[in-house]
């Protein structure tokens, strides 16, 4: 399909506005429940880590400088993206064949056990297999996002489609939180767990194993609660059923024919090669298609880098352009930023998606973004006066400087919130609506595993390229004495420019994508 036949299948203005008045129907809370149980395990182990990040691989003897850290949590990172490429174009096509519900319930049974095994980790390479094991079981997006695209309809796709978003935010806000107060809790909370060896041996494990419990929620959701909600094409099955139906049992054999059951199973087969086989997706990469991929898999590569950069830069040393901040400190910040998404999510994203289109919100996002990237390094300066300004604490106790302190400290995590939820705002602009253009250009309800499939293979992918490419400028930048942007702005300012690209690439996309192709 050419780009101008993609645009002449769009609706006309008039059928566009019939959808529109539609009253929209009520979401379907049960499944729509059960969906998200299972999709919160995802953002709250993957957040869960971060604040400790630094410190744990900071005790690993692998380490042999502080400024190496970023590089091995960025090998880290990278492992579990690696296992989750691997097996991201398999759990989609799967979930076509066997169900959703049977994919995603093997996802969560591994992801619960791969988890509890990272946080028994003593050493790098402990933490680098089990890594890359939650990374074999954690490539089930694509899964999730069909089930939801599912159930359904064109009055309240844009809503539903908004709470996968939601719930990682969510995720992400609640498993930073737990990961920076749990971490350590030995020396945390001496007079609550520093008699506990098991804490002590593992120092990372309580977190680990309260994120865990998000997954066996899900698992037991799903097990109980989540209904299959794969519909099959009756196109696949037609040949199938029609050879049966035409053909009478004792219709005679001529040397030109089969018998009937070896032609129905033949047809069976064939059906079945069209639905698991390349042809599919060779179909589905139209221009349009293309363009969509390709603006999404540039701002995954984006916000995966941001991801991987925060909490590293957070925990650097001002001395080396970072922030200086214990877990407990990065967890809440994490945390805060993440006070806006329930009414961006629920409220104003699914308001501004039905007035002005999925597209813009996209292109929106990727603008209100662009700005946090190149102004969060510049607190590292800021942090840095406010320890000068403290000094010596038993000297700065007896100055009037310590008030000034208080006040420079208080001013800088005003502009760490601020700039934080700017990049909430965007990144939930921009990514949700990503994933909607995605949903909207396949070509029918049984592609969109294949569709989302290959959109998740493009993320993983990034998954692999961000942390490794993230964890390495920022590991080299504040190695070497360079000028700007060379220096400790060397990651963001790459963040930066590559979202302005994605943007100014976004603008080649047809308004067509804003409407549900497989409704069509």
């Amino acid at each position: 399909m050419s780009l101008d036949s993609q645009d002449a299948a769009a609706p006309s203005p008039a059928e566009t506005a019939r959808t529109s008045d539609r009253a929209e129907t009520p979401l379907p809370w049960g499944q729509l429940s059960a969906i998200l149980a299972v999709k919160l395990a995802e953002p709250v182990n993957l957040s869960l880590i971060q604040p400790f990040m630094f410190e744990m691989v900071s005790s690993f003897d692998v380490v042999k400088s502080p400024k190496d850290v970023s590089f091995y949590a960025g090998v880290l990172f990278m492992s579990y993206s690696v296992c989750q490429a691997t097996t991201s174009t398999y759990w989609g096509p799967l979930s076509d064949r066997i169900g959703r519900r049977p994919t995603v319930l093997i996802c969560a049974a591994g992801d619960l056990i791969t988890f509890v095994l990272f946080g028994l980790s003593k050493s790098f390479w402990w933490a680098l297999a089990t890594r890359c094991l939650n990374g074999f079981f954690v490539g089930n997006g694509a899964v999730i996002k069909s089930a939801t695209a599912e159930l359904a309809d064109d009055t309240n796709r844009p809503r539903m489609m908004a709470m996968l978003p939601l719930i990682w935010h969510v995720g992400v806000m609640g498993g930073a939180a737990v990961g920076g107060l749990l971490a350590n809790p030995a020396e945390q909370y001496p007079g609550v767990f520093g008699g506990v060896e098991l804490f002590r041996t593992y120092p990372y494990l309580l977190p680990c194993l309260c994120g865990s419990l998000t997954t066996a929620f899900g698992l037991m959701a799903g097990v109980f609660w989540l209904r299959e909600t794969l519909v099959r094409d009756p196109s696949d099955d037609a040949p199938a059923a029609e050879a049966g139906e035409s053909t009478p049992a004792t219709e005679p054999t001529t040397p030109d024919t089969e018998s009937t059951t070896p032609a129905t199973e033949s047809t069976a087969l064939v059906a079945s090669m069209r639905r698991i086989g390349p042809k599919p997706a060779v179909v589905l990469m139209t221009p349009v298609a293309k363009r969509v991929i390709l603006t999404t898999t540039l701002l995954c590569l984006v916000v995966i880098m941001m991801l991987q950069t925060y909490p590293i830069f957070a925990a650097t040393p001002t001395s080396d352009g970072g922030l200086g901040f214990a877990p407990r400190s990065i967890g809440f910040s994490l945390a805060v930023a993440g006070i806006a998404v329930v009414y961006l999510q629920l409220v104003a994203y699914p308001r501004l998606e039905r007035s002005l289109g999925a597209l813009w919100c996209y292109r929106a996002g990727m603008l209100v973004m662009a700005p946090y990237f190149f102004a969060m390094p510049f607190l590292s300066y800021l942090a840095g006066h406010v320890e000068r300004l403290a000094g010596d604490q038993a000297r700065a106790a007896a100055s009037p400087r310590l008030s000034q302190a208080g006040i420079e400290y208080a001013l800088l995590w005003v502009l760490l919130v601020a700039l934080l939820l700017v990049r909430t705002v965007g990144d939930i602009l921009a990514f949700t609506s990503g994933g909607l253009l995605v949903v909207n250009i396949a070509p029918s309800k049984t592609t969109l595993g294949a569709m989302t499939g290959i959109q998740q293979l493009m993320n993983t992918l990034m998954g692999i390229i961000g942390p490794l490419a993230s964890g390495t400028l920022w590991s080299w930048s504040i190695k070497h004495d360079l000028p700007y942007p060379l220096n400790a702005h060397l990651v963001w300012v790459l963040c930066g420019s590559l979202t302005l690209l994605t943007w100014k690439l976004s603008l080649k996309l047809p308004d067509s994508v804003n409407i549900f192709a497989s409704g069509r």
